[in-house]
């Protein structure tokens, strides 16, 4: 997942506590299409999405309220119900239920390409240096990169269209709802509109959640998936980030976006013995190359095009 919302400069040389951090991110934001592929098994992705934002409203309401975040946040009411409804509670749904007929990894490398779609949000949101040469450039490879990918998996019986447009859904909320962030929540502390946001997705979704139980507790693999999902991937997930952000700068910070597709291949591959397919490994290089590309600052355009050539 992504959510940048606080800004703050960066030195030129990571410390070794941001590097930690960015090591941690990189895996705990890696994971959550593993836990997901094993939770849809028994609960529904509405059950899912309920159960991880009640736990992580949960455990980072408390911190909000001691660090003061709460009130801000609850001035910005319509802005922190719209960032709640784009960055959680509509795409962990529908990434639950792609996942329910995709490989975790194939939904793991399909949101490789939030950051293709978080260049064209700025590009028309007036941004004029979100198409530059490189980014351009960028943007075409990803593309190619992610039209491989569904290609040649639907080709050989790997995906269903569905998933697909769900899939690319999400990407593009994931892409917009950071941007919505810093343009009308860029005064609030990010604490108050994580904590808020989950708050009210858990309300919204709370009798979906309560009804998950009605058949009897899910087996104890679901339940700790859920944990790991509300616990790890979400309340301590957010607490990392904005610390990873203030050590290291929110740029680097969301580098981590180029590691998790590996990750979540990686734990597909090995632990739930998905394929490798052609999709896979001709469109992985592309789309992670492109989104490099694609989020390149202009001051590093010159660099980023001449190693196009190498």
């Amino acid at each position: 997942m992504s959510a940048e919302i606080s800004t703050t400069s960066s030195s030129t040389a990571m410390s070794r506590r941001a590097w930690l951090l960015f090591a941690a991110m990189s895996v705990i934001w890696g994971i959550p299409y593993l836990f997901i592929k094993i939770a849809v098994v028994e609960l529904s992705p509405v059950s899912i999405a309920g159960f991880r934002t009640l736990l992580g409203a949960a455990v980072l309401l408390p911190l909000a309220a001691r660090a003061g975040a709460i009130r801000p946040a609850l001035r910005a009411w319509p802005f922190v119900v719209a960032f709640g409804l784009m960055e959680m509670a509509i795409p962990w749904v529908l990434l639950g239920h792609a996942e329910q007929r995709v490989p975790s990894g194939f939904a793991g490398l399909m949101l490789a390409a939030v950051p293709i779609v978080g260049t064209l949000v700025s590009w028309l949101l007036g941004d004029r240096h979100a198409l530059t040469p490189v980014r351009l450039l960028g943007l075409a490879v990803g593309i190619g990169g992610v039209g491989a990918l569904v290609s040649l998996d639907l080709a050989g019986g790997a995906i269903d269209v569905v998933s697909v447009i769900e899939l690319l859904v999400v990407a593009a909320l994931y892409a917009i709802a950071p941007a919505m962030a810093a343009r009308k929540l860029a005064h609030v502390p990010s604490m108050g509109v994580i904590s808020c946001s989950l708050a009210v997705v858990a309300v919204l979704y709370l009798p979906a959640t309560v009804l998950g139980l009605t058949p009897g507790l899910p087996s104890g693999k679901v339940i700790g998936s859920v944990l790991v999902l509300a616990l790890i991937c979400t309340a301590l997930a957010f607490v990392l980030f904005f610390a990873l952000i203030a050590e290291a700068g929110p740029v680097r910070a969301t580098v981590i976006t180029f590691v998790n597709p590996a990750v979540a291949v990686g734990l597909g591959l090995v632990v739930l013995d998905e394929p490798l397919t052609v999709g896979t490994i001709i469109g992985f290089p592309l789309v992670l190359l492109g989104s490099y590309w694609a989020t390149r600052s202009p001051k590093a355009a010159p660099e980023a095009a001449e190693a196009a050539t190498h």
